[in-house]
């Protein structure tokens, strides 16, 4: 697998019983080591059996479409010291802090266009910026409430930004599962670490959709919005609902009336305050988007500029998570907030820039290129892992638009030991906390941690066969 940072060992070549441990991971290893492989393998079948029963699956798209898969859950943990979790938290509240900010600007006075740091095409071309939000004020300036920022380690243990997800982020209902399937399987290993909980999470996010409801209402009604049980992420939409103790609805069980939104209920039309959105903008109301979407709220956008329902996230938000966007976050930073950057951006060729682009040419079977508007790990060219066919190929999508791409070097993604056929080996992982934004910017201790499953692979999304560890943020 080459050289790398070795989350447990400080030999990043392997796994293997010589290697120094590292200080915070020497109490779960000596553990590990008592274990009995039957012992631990009849647990790692339990938590199957248990994900299963319950229904943590994940749909699937594209050519096995309809069928539902059982995303793999490793019971190794990844470990992250307090003084670590500390300086990450920090770099992710100012990074948040300045995308909401930067959002807020370009549908308002656009001062970072005017200032010449962001080319305005970039802006007000990109697929994901919404004209319809030009001049609205969002309850507290708030667009993205819930923004899952996706952090990889590389070289010797930096921690970079790999990706903002500001539109509608998923993977939390993981985080809280996996969190809960080691307490259940392994309730010592709580006893003798102190490990930050992640089980509040559900309040904190209510707290914070009821922080930013329309101006004048007390006791606001909060929803979970979903496309309906075939969406990928349907598990996780009912889980959040049932875990906050609010009502989970379609499209069809709301309505607009007198510049409200009601749901429908046996009782009668109840209003509606605060919508957590699972379904993207262009989906959310026939009306002003996609008409022939039957998934939204006819009226919708009319009662949200009125400002009489937030919506988080806030529709238009998608433009600041776009990958042609994802190189000025440090400008941003810079800009708004006076600050530098506390995490750094992973280094990035833009391909729409001809010298760029053409040191992504000369260099595609070492670079990793990504559409810009791409997603899910799909639409990307990972030149270490392709043939020489499939970057050929992949050269000429990019000479045919330049625009829509952007090249990072292939980074040495950290890698933590996970449970695999053969035994324990390495395997690839990257982390996603999920940031809160409302009256303040909070999070829970630590995130999803994703591994890739495929030996070598850098792709740890769920979509493309990755699985879930559970992430222990340690309190001393």
């Amino acid at each position: 697998m080459g050289k790398f940072f070795n989350e447990m060992t400080a030999d990043g070549l392997a796994h293997n019983a010589s290697a120094e441990v590292r200080e915070h991971y020497r109490e779960f290893c000596g553990w590990l080591q008592r274990q009995s492989p039957d012992t631990i393998e009849r647990k790692r079948a339990e938590a199957d059996l248990t994900f299963r029963r319950v229904g943590i699956t994940f749909a699937v798209y594209g050519d096995d479409a309809g069928t539902e898969r059982l995303i793999p859950f490793d019971t190794i943990p990844r470990i992250i010291t307090a003084a670590e979790w500390k300086q990450m938290e920090a770099g992710l509240v100012q990074r948040v802090k300045a995308l909401n900010m930067f959002i807020h600007d370009i549908y308002h006075d656009q001062n970072i266009v005017k200032a010449g740091l962001i080319p305005a095409e970039q802006i007000y071309k990109n697929a994901q910026y919404r004209p319809e939000m030009q001049g609205i004020n969002v309850a507290s300036d708030i667009y993205a409430h819930i923004a899952g920022v996706d952090i990889v380690r590389a070289g010797e243990g930096e921690f970079y930004v790999l990706e903002d997800n500001l539109r509608v982020p998923s993977g939390v209902s993981y985080m809280l599962e996996d969190r809960k399937m080691m307490m259940r399987l392994f309730p010592e290993l709580f006893a003798r670490n102190k490990i930050a909980p992640v089980d509040h999470y559900p309040d904190m996010l209510l707290d914070n959709l009821r922080s930013v409801a329309p101006m004048g209402i007390t006791d606001p009604v909060v929803v979970v919005m979903t496309p309906g049980m075939y969406n990928s992420a349907y598990f996780e939409h009912a889980f959040l609902a049932q875990q906050m103790g609010v009502e989970l609805v379609e499209g069809k069980d709301l309505f607009v009336s007198d510049n409200t939104v009601f749901m429908r209920t046996t009782r009668g039309p109840k209003r509606v305050d605060v919508i957590y959105r699972r379904l993207d903008d262009d989906f959310l109301d026939p009306l002003a988007f996609r008409p022939d979407s039957s998934l939204g709220v006819p009226g919708l956008l009319s009662v949200y500029r009125a400002g009489r329902v937030t919506l988080a996230n806030a529709i238009g938000t998608g433009v600041a998570d776009d990958k042609s966007i994802y190189p000025f976050v440090p400008d941003m930073i810079k800009f708004y907030l006076s600050e530098e950057p506390i995490l750094n951006n992973v280094p990035t060729y833009q391909c729409r820039k001809k010298e760029d682009l053409a040191y992504t040419l000369a260099n595609l079977p070492d670079l990793v290129v990504k559409e810009v508007h791409g997603a899910g790990g799909y639409g990307m060219l990972v030149g270490p892992a392709s043939t020489k066919q499939q970057i050929e190929d992949f050269r000429a999508r990019l000479l045919a638009n330049p625009n829509g791409y952007i090249a990072q070097p292939t980074l040495a993604l950290s890698a933590c030991p996970t449970y695999v056929e053969n035994g324990i080996a390495p395997r690839h992982i990257d982390l996603r906390p999920f940031v809160l934004s409302g009256k303040t910017i909070s999070m829970v201790p630590g995130g999803l941690t994703r591994v890739a499953l495929q030996e070598g692979s850098l792709v740890v999304n769920s979509s493309q066969g990755g699985g879930t560890k559970d992430t222990w943020i340690l309190e001393r």
